[in-house]
């Protein structure tokens, strides 16, 4: 689908260690070690576009299109 490294490690970021959230986008950041602006501007859309991130008011979630896609 066109993942790369980056959209990998978010997505990752998100079910393992946030249960899925929703997680802030600065505690995803750091998590993964890119600036949180790069991350809404670059990474988000796509996997937004992809139906693999979801955003809400408490913060990202994964979707469960993510987890299938994931495993």
């Amino acid at each position: 689908l066109g993942l790369d490294e980056m959209d990998r490690r978010i997505l990752n970021t998100i079910i393992d260690y946030y249960e899925g959230g929703p997680v802030g986008i600065n505690t995803i950041a750091v998590a993964v070690g890119e600036e949180s602006s790069t991350i809404e501007e670059v990474y988000e859309p796509f996997l937004i576009k992809l139906g693999f991130l979801k955003r809400t008011p408490r913060g990202r979630e994964a979707t469960m299109q993510a987890y299938q896609h994931m495993n």
